[in-house]
This record gives C-alpha cells, sequence and structure tokens, in this order.
C-alpha cells in the first residue's frame, strides 16, 4: 500500500501542475466568413474576429494574413500586424492591403483596395495571443466578378422606371374612365322623369287637408254673401215698380185735368 502511494505521487503532483497550464493555453478561436464577393475595381473587407482565454493586449497579439492563389500552392504574404500595423511593401498587394481591425475588440480585419480578378483566391488570417498560440486558422474564399458597366445600370434603371411609369398611367386611365362612367350615370337617372306614384283619392295628405278646409270655408263665406244680397235686390226692385206705378198715376191724373179745362171751355 505504502510503497504504490509512494510511486504514483509524483505521476500526481506532475498532473496537477500541468492541468492549469494546460487550461491556460487552450486554443484560439477564429471567426470568418467562408466566401465574399467583390465588383472588380471595388473595395472589399476581409472580417476576422477572434475569442482568447488570455487577456487581450496590443502587445500580445500578433496577426498574419496570407494569400494563396486559385492556380498556386505557394501562400503569400499578404499583411501581419503586431502593435502597429505592417503593410505589404512589395508584391500584388502593396498599396491595396489596408489594416480595418481593432485588437481590443477582437477584430483583426483588413481591407484590400481596388481589389482585380487576380487576386481571386483563399485568404488565411492568423491569430496569435501569448501564450494562447494553439487553435486553427480563418480562411476566406474571395471571389471577384465582373464590374457591372454604368450603362447597363442605366438601362436596368430607366427599364425599371419606364414600366413604373407605365403602370401609373394604366391606373390614372382606368380611374378617369370609371369617374366618366359613374357622372354620366347620375346624370342619366336625374334627367329620367320621376313615375308618378299611385294615390289612393280617400287618403289626403295633412296639407292637402288644410287646403282643403280652406276652400270650403271659402266657398261657405260666398254663398253665405249671396244669400243675403238676393233679398235687398227684390226690395229693390219692388222700390223701382212702386215708383214706376206712381209715375203712371201722375200721368193719369195729368190728363184727367186737361179734360176737365176742355169741357169747361
Amino acid at each position: 500500500m505504502w510503497s504504490f502511494m509512494y510511486r504514483t505521487w509524483p505521476l500526481l503532483f506532475l498532473g496537477g501542475c500541468l492541468l492549469p497550464g494546460l487550461r491556460l493555453v487552450g486554443g484560439i478561436e477564429i471567426y470568418t466568413p467562408d466566401v465574399v464577393t467583390a465588383a472588380n475595381g471595388t473595395h472589399v473587407k476581409l472580417k476576422c474576429t477572434f475569442r482568447s482565454s488570455h487577456p487581450v493586449s496590443e502587445k500580445s497579439v500578433t496577426v498574419s494574413w496570407n494569400f494563396r492563389p486559385v492556380k498556386s500552392g505557394f501562400d503569400e504574404s499578404v499583411f501581419y500586424y503586431q502593435e502597429v500595423p505592417y503593410p505589404p511593401q512589395t508584391g500584388r498587394f502593396k498599396g491595396h492591403a489596408v489594416w480595418s481591425g481593432d485588437i481590443m475588440r477582437n477584430d483583426a480585419s483588413i481591407t484590400l483596395h481596388e481589389v482585380p480578378p487576380t487576386y481571386n483566391g483563399t485568404y488565411i488570417c492568423q491569430v496569435r495571443n501569448r501564450p494562447d498560440v494553439h487553435g486553427s486558422n480563418g480562411e476566406i474564399t474571395l471571389k471577384v466578378v465582373n464590374k457591372v458597366s454604368l450603362s447597363e445600370i442605366d438601362m436596368l434603371a430607366i427599364g425599371i422606371g419606364g414600366a413604373c411609369a407605365v403602370i401609373l398611367i394604366l391606373l390614372g386611365v382606368v380611374m378617369a374612365v370609371r369617374f366618366c362612367r359613374k357622372k354620366q350615370t347620375t346624370g342619366d337617372i336625374e334627367l329620367h322623369e320621376r313615375e308618378p306614384e299611385w294615390k289612393d283619392p280617400t287618403v289626403c295628405r295633412p296639407e292637402e287637408a288644410v287646403h282643403l278646409t280652406a276652400v270650403t270655408m271659402k266657398k261657405e263665406a260666398d254663398s253665405s254673401d249671396d244669400e243675403e244680397s238676393e233679398p235687398s235686390s227684390g226690395d229693390d226692385d219692388e222700390e223701382e215698380d212702386g215708383e214706376e206705378e206712381d209715375d203712371d198715376d201722375d200721368d193719369d191724373d195729368d190728363g184727367d185735368d186737361d179734360d176737365d179745362d176742355d169741357g169747361g171751355d
């Protein structure tokens, strides 16, 4: 028993010392997009971020960007960073590779200016943060496509604008036609004469009843006036007849007097 413990305690001691070290130097994790597409002659950003188990500082982090062409298996240096950026001084990337990252934000990105078709290939982002120097690299496949000419863009814009204009014009014509038809229909309805409504002769409206009452009262008043005026006209005729008879009597008396005068003579 004691001999077994005597033999195994060095192993236990060594394991206790190595485990914290293994946890401390765990692999660094790097994140990049798989494929990036850029138009010929434009700028493109190659995004690369990382996460480390060790505290990050400007002095502890180093970044290396390499390029592997499509038709060649040899890697070319694109960019290097350690405390300050070191852009390439020779090669195809001279004056085209620019630092776009921020180490304190775990960003190791770069930007390529005016990319030509010869930039097609694989870009490798390698980040190390001492003592965290283990881990896989990030790889980005860049595809440079032909730049769309300005004339094609103009033609596309003109086509879209023309189609929109035609649609708007057609909508306007349809709305105008519908409005004119609706207005014409309304005018025709107003011009048609209303058909006479059947009315029960035994039933009258209130205003008609008032009118009939007024007419009846007027007729009654006229008839009463006629009745009052008829006797007076008869008396006048009698008076006229009396006056005529008196005149006749006077004439007779005058005739008798004349006869008497003749006899006396």
